[in-house]
């Protein structure tokens, strides 16, 4: 592996799926080689000093954003951090704990492409962008089941927040390598997070799998879950690939084994026959249960940080440019 660590970078409003997902990635990674940043860590005042002031903490100002850059660069040139700690649970800040990276890194958070610097110091940045009522069915139950608050101060929360995350939130997209959007099909039950469909919008900043290659109506059977084709997003030209909640296991392993083909690396990571750990969820009476639009999602993922840790190891730095 290359000498400095690999970062991700997973951007996206409150209760997007960003623990979600990087739990998932680091597991495949194998979490003794994964650290993880959450940027919640750099909030400037804790959560009563944010009542007061009225100011949230989507808001840049209430972030220590030059600490998380200066940060950033020095996990990228694996060094060592002392990184403050924000508890979710009481509101306020425990000591600060002392961070040595692993191989990978994976920073998530609200505001981590907010700097030039920042979205320089990531080898991939991923963007989450639900739809907001299912972002919203997220938060309510997160919040009300860990963290103590009634549906309508969510809801309230929520209301109040708009603004900051239409400002400053939701602009981070445009920086993203990879868009991931979850969403529930037309026929299903919104309550139900495994019967969710994904789509993935690929930017060109870094190279992406060439899918048309499997993926073609005339002659693969994975067109019937996993398609791919040319769009627009914001204004700029994107591949997207979408994966039905429906796509059968046999599916998965077809693409599957097109990414550990693509890359040696990848087939410590994922097995040709397919791997269980992949896209497993936990399910609201605890049982653990597998979305295999998930567990693409994870494996191209985990591809890109492979190849990124490939090409350094290589001799070959690329610097992933900022879209204009």
């Amino acid at each position: 592996m290359t000498n400095r660590p690999i970062i991700l970078g997973i951007v996206g409003d409150s209760a997007a799926g960003k623990t979600t997902l990087t739990k998932g990635i680091a597991q495949v990674l194998g979490e003794d080689d994964v650290t993880v940043i959450c940027t919640d860590d750099y909030h400037r005042y804790d959560r009563k000093q944010r009542a007061e002031m009225g100011i949230s903490a989507l808001h840049p100002d209430c972030n220590y954003l030059d600490i998380i850059q200066q940060h950033l660069s020095l996990l990228r040139t694996g060094q060592p951090i002392l990184k403050p700690i924000y508890n979710h649970s009481t509101g306020e800040f425990d000591p600060p704990e002392y961070i040595n990276p692993s191989k990978f890194v994976i920073v998530e958070g609200l505001l981590g492409y907010s700097t030039r610097g920042a979205r320089d110091c990531y080898d991939v940045r991923v963007y989450l962008a639900p739809p907001e009522s299912l972002r919203t069915q997220w938060k309510v139950k997160r919040d009300t089941r860990k963290r103590g608050y009634t549906e309508e101060q969510v809801l309230e929360q929520l209301r109040k927040r708009e603004s900051d995350s239409e400002e400053f939130i939701r602009p981070q997209r445009k920086w993203s390598d990879i868009v991931v959007s979850f969403y529930p099909p037309d026929e299903a039950d919104n309550g139900n997070d495994l019967l969710l469909n994904v789509r993935l919008v690929l930017r060109p900043n870094i190279p992406h799998p060439d899918f048309c290659k499997i993926i073609n109506p005339s002659t693969s059977h994975l067109s019937s879950a996993i398609r791919i084709e040319l769009d627009r997003d914001m204004g700029k030209p994107v591949d997207v690939l979408e994966i039905d909640g429906h796509a059968t296991s046999e599916q998965v392993k077809e693409l599957e084994r097109m990414l550990c083909n693509e890359i040696p690396y990848l087939g410590k990571f994922c097995s040709l026959e397919g791997n269980q750990d992949l896209g497993t969820v936990v399910g609201t009476t605890g049982e653990t249960l597998q979305s295999y639009p998930l567990a693409l999602t994870q494996l191209l993922i985990t591809y890109h940080m492979l190849k990124a840790a490939n090409i350094y190891q290589a001799d070959e730095p690329v610097t992933v440019p900022s879209p204009s």
